[in-house]
This record gives C-alpha cells, structure tokens and sequence, in this order.
C-alpha cells in the first residue's frame, strides 16, 4: 500500500460538480437556464472540467431531467471538458448524443449502499459498465468511475481499505481508465482517506486517481491535504459548497471549489482557475438558490471585495 511523500504536485486538476454533484439535492426545482449559466460562469473562469449532467431515471432524480437539453444549448469553451454520468449503456448512449467529453459510471465500496443508490449489487453494478466502457472506447470518449462510501457507509459504518481497493479493481477489469475515491458521506480523516487512496494506487496509476471528499464532519480539506502529500493531483469539488446525497440522509455538500483553490493558491499549487471569477459565480448560484454560499473562503473574499 502506497504512503505519504513529501512531494505536493506542481499543478492540479479541479473537476467542478456543482453543476452535477451540487445541483442534484437541491429540493426546488432549478431551470434549465440557470444551470446552463453556472456552467458557462465556471467555464469563463478556468474550470477546466465540468460535471455538466446526469443521465439516470428522472423518477429518481427529477433534478436532472434535462441534461440533454444543457449540454444542447450551454456555450462550450475550447479546452474545456464537460463530463456527464451515466448509470448504463442507455445513459450512456444519451450522453453521447448530447456530446459529452468523458462520462462518469459510479458504484460503491458498500453493498448495502449500492442497493439503495442504484438498486443492484456491487457486482450487477460494475457488470452494467463493461458495454458502457466498450461503447466509450469505441467513441473515443473517456470513462471515469466514482466509488461512492470509500471511507464510510450511513448504513455499515467504517468501510476498509481492502474493500475500496475491491471496487477498484473490477472497474479497472471492465475499462474504466480514471477512478475516485469518493467520502460521499463525509466522514473520513486524513490518515483514513491516505489508506483508502493507498489501497487504490495498488491497482490505479497515480494520475487515474482523485479525491472527492463531503465536509459533514469539516475534514474535507484536511482529506485533500492528505491526498496532496501523496501526489494526487485530480479533485472534484463543488462551488459554493453546494450538494449532498439523496441516498445519504445528513451529508453535506462537497467541499468548495473556493475553499480548494484558496488552499492550493497558498500552496503555489497551480490549476488556471481564476478564483476571484469562481467566488463571484459561487455568490450568484447561492443568490439564485435564496441562501449563504457554503465556502469560507469564498464567502471572506466576496466581504472583503463588497468592503472596498
């Protein structure tokens, strides 16, 4: 199992969810227009990767219905990757019409969790993604894979090491190229998150892996700091902090954008981003969403900018 070094990456990548990740939990309904805008706010700062839609049942995510009419009508920036996930061939198929960059299938280190997520077991769930992985090979697209409840499940509790590096290891079977450690509950710590990412470069490259860390408990960017001192280099992360889980009563959203991009600035980390853009779309979403943005560094600089 890999270990901490003393050596930060020199650049990171930030993949932005909120659109996604954030967007998905939010209980009253948001047009399609204004996700189409904080899509192209995020790409006008620097974002260089958007999780831009979902293509799963509408029945059980009614937030994400239109994802084909966003990826239709948003105004791509060159360079820029809008990725979308997708639960099966047929998601599949959907985001590829709609011309999707990447696409992101999703499973869980937790059985009990993938039932009540995705309806299906590990296994039946990983099994759905090899015409998925084959179809996208084909298409030339890339596939990304998330491993919901790496650090902790609400339903079984502590989730070990071995059984992430389980996960990882059938996705990396059935072609998935890139995969995330995802604390979608938010409940790891930094010496739990560095096993979890350990156990997982036994069978990924470390340029295929990234974090994906909630901040229920306020360690999300401690978990991200771990993950740095092992060189990890790729995170998502959610301006203005928005999001959750449907399927995790009491998560929070990811860790913000804002809150990241502060921490890798005073690193001398680079990523292209323009943070003081990024704060100024993270107040407008939250304004739109009629509350206070979820970053504090997002939040003290968009004081410190209204102060003069």
């Amino acid at each position: 199992m890999r270990t901490a070094t003393s050596s930060f990456p020199t650049r990171v990548t930030l993949v932005e969810v909120g659109p996604r990740d954030g967007l998905q939990n939010e209980s009253q309904a948001v047009s399609s227009q204004v996700k189409i805008e904080l899509i192209e706010r995020l790409g006008l700062a620097g974002v260089p990767k958007i999780e831009a839609a979902a293509f799963v049942s509408p029945k059980w995510v009614p937030q994400m219905a239109d994802g084909s009419e966003v990826l239709a009508q948003v105004r791509r920036r060159p360079g820029t990757v809008y990725a979308a996930l997708v639960p099966n061939l047929k998601g599949f198929e959907a985001a590829h019409a709609a011309r999707a960059d990447e696409v992101v299938v999703f499973s869980a280190a937790s059985e009990t969790f993938c039932r009540k997520n995705i309806n299906c077991s590990i296994a039946e769930s990983i099994e759905r993604f090899a015409p998925v992985c084959e179809a996208a090979r084909q298409a030339g697209i890339a596939v990304r894979g998330s491993i919901s409840c790496s650090l902790g499940c609400p339903y079984e509790g502590p989730i070990g090491p071995g059984a992430v590096a389980s996960v990882a290891r059938r996705m990396k079977d059935v072609g998935v190229q890139l995969i995330g450690v995802a604390d979608t509950i938010g409940v790891g710590t930094p010496r739990a998150t560095q096993d979890a990412i350990g156990a997982v470069l036994d069978v990924y490259p470390l340029a295929s892996v990234s974090g994906h860390f909630h901040d229920t408990y306020g360690q999300a960017l401690a978990n991200v700091y771990a993950c740095l001192q092992m060189g990890v280099a790729t995170f998502d992360a959610s301006v203005a902090g928005l999001g959750g889980c449907p399927f995790a009563r009491g998560a929070t959203g990811n860790v913000a954008t804002e809150d990241v991009l502060y921490l890798l600035e005073g690193l001398r980390i680079e990523t292209g981003i323009d943070l003081a853009q990024l704060v100024q779309t993270g107040q407008w979403i939250s304004g739109v969403l009629g509350r206070k943005a979820a970053t504090r560094a997002g939040n003290a600089i968009s004081a410190r900018a209204q102060a003069g």
